[in-house]
């Protein structure tokens, strides 16, 4: 073999030896592919509080404070809607919902000294049963429910469509602040809190 020939395999395989080193190096230059990202979703559940509420006894004499599950809210307002939402729902059995179905909570707002303002639909009035008692237990199941479970709130002024009216059916004055009437309260008794447990089983 000549000194040319020698040459040109030398410079052949050179030129092969820096083909492979440059495609080495370019490999060894592409980002790593990056971990699949898998999103696991995991159910949460809803904060809640438990707030006392009022519906008619089975007989339909007098209120029962009842413990029921409230969606958690910020600040004193949302608190207090949310407890009256809750009131307008039906009532665990055996106990009687004493707020007339389709009554609507337009506004809730509560004052510097303490007083809450709950702005109830027109179908309060509309739909309501009448009779003293039942008017009573109306009243008195919204004020009891947000004095009970708002320590800042005193007082509740009840408004219809956004004005004060004299009374919802006829009996019971409403155009100032109610405190609460524990007057109107019956405790449950043992029975009673075994039919609503096992309602909810």
């Amino acid at each position: 073999m000549t000194t040319r020939r020698l040459l040109v395999a030398g410079a052949v395989l050179i030129a092969i030896g820096l083909v492979v080193w440059g495609v080495g190096a370019l490999v060894t230059k592409q980002p790593a592919a990056a971990p699949a990202v898998v999103e696991t979703t995991t159910p949460t559940e809803t904060a809640h509080i438990t707030a006392t509420l009022f519906y008619a006894s089975s007989d339909g004499r007098a209120l029962v404070p009842v413990k029921r599950d409230v969606p958690l809210a910020s600040g004193v307002v949302e608190q207090g809607r949310q407890i009256l939402l809750t009131e307008m729902q039906a009532a665990p059995a055996p106990y009687i919902k004493v707020i007339p179905e389709g009554t609507t909570l337009r506004a809730f707002y509560v004052t510097d000294r303490g007083d809450a303002f709950v702005d109830l639909g027109p179908e309060i009035v509309r739909t309501h049963p009448g009779g003293s008692l039942n008017e009573l237990l109306t009243v008195y199941a919204l004020v009891n429910a947000v004095t009970a479970n708002l320590p800042a709130v005193q007082r509740v002024q009840l408004l219809v469509d956004g004005r004060e009216v004299d009374a919802i059916a006829g009996h019971v004055d409403i155009r100032r602040p109610l405190m609460r009437d524990s007057s109107l309260v019956r405790e449950r008794d043992a029975n009673q809190d075994s039919k609503v447990k096992s309602e909810k089983e």
